[in-house]
């Protein structure tokens, strides 16, 4: 009996070494790791992000993207990242899918599993400026995301302390979006209270990779790397040109 026991247990813990090892690696399996291995001492590769396919085909079906070839793309977490070059340039496209989220969770993907020396957002945009025109190369000094919000409660004004400001959560340093400025009045009305009342802008919290762990630092403005603005220099009018409909150009 107590040999069946002790060969039951054998087999088991058997079983277990072979379940940890399948799930080894992040939960990235065997196979996988070792082709990620493969593709990551051909690097590093320029990482390009894009939200969806509508964006992407035209990239792919270009003559100037070729694909790997023993290892054209690898799936994995959902996302189907395809390896190759562009312009001679080693580089890997995931799609993201739409939002911040999907954007943000394919980008970490990108940077935890291949060697990436950067990481390139492309994708469609627009500008309120009516002087930038289609081939316009613009960059700028600093650049905010402002879809992080503290929702004032309806009663309290500027002066009134945000919920949490004095754990250092939440600011009123950058400002705020008052409802009531925007709502529609017949001509003469006077302003009234929105129950919607102020959404505060609110800096992003920054988690360092090579930090403290679980100390923040907050950041609302963040400047540009003053290397993209000599790339931006040298861009060609030809290359513009190239990429472009002459057609499309108004000037």
């Amino acid at each position: 009996m107590s040999i069946v026991v002790r060969i039951l247990s054998l087999g088991w813990a058997i079983m277990m070494i072979m379940s940890i090892t399948n799930v080894a690696d992040g939960a990235i399996p065997n196979d996988l790791q070792e082709k990620i291995s493969l593709i990551n001492r051909e690097g590093p590769y320029l990482g390009i992000v894009v939200p969806n396919r509508f964006e992407m085909n035209p990239l792919l079906e270009s003559s100037n993207f070729l694909p790997h070839d023993t290892i054209p793309h690898l799936d994995h977490a959902g996302r189907r990242f395809r390896i190759g070059t562009l312009e001679n340039r080693k580089v890997v496209v995931v799609m993201s899918g739409l939002s911040m989220l999907n954007s943000g969770v394919a980008t970490q993907l990108l940077l935890s599993v291949f060697r990436i020396h950067g990481v390139l957002h492309l994708g469609s945009a627009g500008g309120a400026n009516p002087e930038i025109q289609i081939g316009d190369v613009t960059i700028p000094h600093y650049w905010a995301h402002t879809g992080l919000w503290n929702w004032q409660r309806f009663g309290d004004g500027p002066q009134d302390e945000l919920a949490f400001e004095s754990n250092g959560d939440y600011t009123r340093k950058y400002g705020y979006l008052r409802f009531a400025d925007y709502q529609a009045r017949k001509e003469g009305e006077k302003s009234s209270d929105n129950y919607l009342n102020r959404v505060w802008y609110q800096p992003e919290e920054i988690f360092y990779g090579d930090g403290e762990p679980e100390i923040r630092e907050h950041a609302f403005w963040v400047p540009i790397d003053k290397h993209y603005y000599s790339l931006a220099k040298n861009l060609e009018v030809n290359f513009l040109l190239s990429c472009l409909n002459l057609k499309e150009l108004t000037r």
